[in-house]
């Protein structure tokens, strides 16, 4: 059990705007066998999730104060295609230093909150699920 507990806390750091990766220890735990693989696929994904909410909920924070409007040209371009592809554009919030910043621009330009969570979670959970599977010995 507290193994679960290391690799939510794992999961939720990492996908905060806090270095991390949690796959690691994913793979790590998997491998020893103690917990079961759907247990560690759902406990790293609820905390990665998890994390990406605050991220998002920060973004939602900043707004307050600076609202979204773009004064450089990178800044212009991802709020384009945030606005062009709305939430499903948070399936790609796993990758690495895009993700969280997917997520603050979400939270910033205010985007429906179950369309963020539902796509956030999604990609989350593909991205675990194909880790579990990267790690299965076949053989």
């Amino acid at each position: 059990m507290i193994e679960l507990w290391g690799l939510f806390i794992a999961s939720f750091a990492a996908a905060t705007l806090l270095p991390g990766g949690s796959e690691v220890i994913l793979v790590g735990l998997y491998l020893k066998g103690n917990e079961p693989a759907v247990s560690l696929w759902l406990v790293a994904t609820l905390g990665n999730t998890l994390g990406a909410v605050v991220t998002v909920w920060m973004g939602r924070v900043v707004a307050r104060s600076r609202p979204p409007k773009p004064k450089h040209a990178w800044q212009l371009r991802w709020h384009l295609r945030l606005q062009k592809h709305g939430s499903p554009i948070l399936l790609m919030s796993w990758l690495p230093l895009v993700g969280d910043g997917l997520c603050l621009l979400a939270g910033w330009l205010r985007l429906n909150w179950r369309g963020v969570l539902l796509f956030i979670t999604l990609g989350k959970a593909l991205r675990y699920l194909l880790v579990l599977l990267l790690a299965t010995p076949w053989g």
